[in-house]
């Protein structure tokens, strides 16, 4: 029976099977609260999702060098640490978890009123595809395109600073970064395709190539920014 963060694990181990030699996962984080009284950022990790990270570390390949990113959100990072130390604690050697702004809702500009716009729309898909037909004001959401290209380029600049091979960047971010990237990139709609929880995207270079894969489909070629 399968677990969340199986299908990401099915992606790294596919690349390493393909000869890659450094992996970028940008992954939703792990099981969280709902918690209606408080703001939706604050909702913690429930106990279930704790241990589904700590089973996601323990099952990657130990010749891994993990380096973690994780949203400031602390469902993110602690999704990250506990991925790192289930990794470690079963002789996997890792670097330490960073929070960075750029696996937040960095796209959200008035995070009050793109709430109220998701309780209107009836939920978050159907506001999702409201931004991408670019019907949300630029002052609620920036453009999905541009949130799109920006997280692209993030999570692929990765590849450009190694510490060891192999390995793998583990950046935890939000259910609302995977399905902007899964539409904008991939052509992978949020009404057809769910994010669940430790899904993920991978990013990884091949002789000179940037790609792109989720576990939908085929890697997609992608072209970086110039520096």
């Amino acid at each position: 029976m399968s677990e969340f963060g199986d299908t990401s694990l099915d992606l790294v181990n596919s690349a390493l099977d393909a000869g890659v030699q450094h992996i970028v996962l940008l992954m939703r984080h792990s099981a969280r609260e709902f918690e209606p009284g408080i703001h939706d950022l604050l909702n913690p990790l429930t106990g279930e999702g704790r241990e589904l990270s700590s089973r996601f570390g323990e099952l990657l390949p130990k010749n891994l060098l993990l380096r973690g990113y994780a949203s400031p959100a602390e469902r993110c990072l602690d999704t990250a640490n506990l991925i790192l130390d289930g990794h470690q604690a079963k002789g996997g050697q890792v670097t330490r978890v960073r929070p960075v702004e750029a696996l937040g809702v960095f796209y959200v500009l008035d995070q009050m009123r793109m709430f109220k716009g998701m309780q209107d729309a009836g939920g978050q898909v159907a506001q999702l595809e409201s931004w991408f037909r670019e019907e949300i004001g630029t002052d609620i959401m920036m453009p999905a395109d541009l949130a799109a290209r920006l997280m692209v380029e993030f999570a692929a600049a990765k590849l450009d600073r190694p510490l060891a091979t192999p390995q793998l960047d583990v950046l935890v971010s939000h259910d609302m970064t995977l399905f902007t990237v899964r539409d904008r990139i991939l052509r992978q709609s949020a009404a057809d395709f769910p994010v669940d929880f430790l899904d993920g995207l991978i990013f990884f270079a091949q002789q000179g190539q940037y790609f792109l894969q989720s576990h939908h489909g085929e890697p997609l070629q992608i072209t970086r920014s110039p520096a």
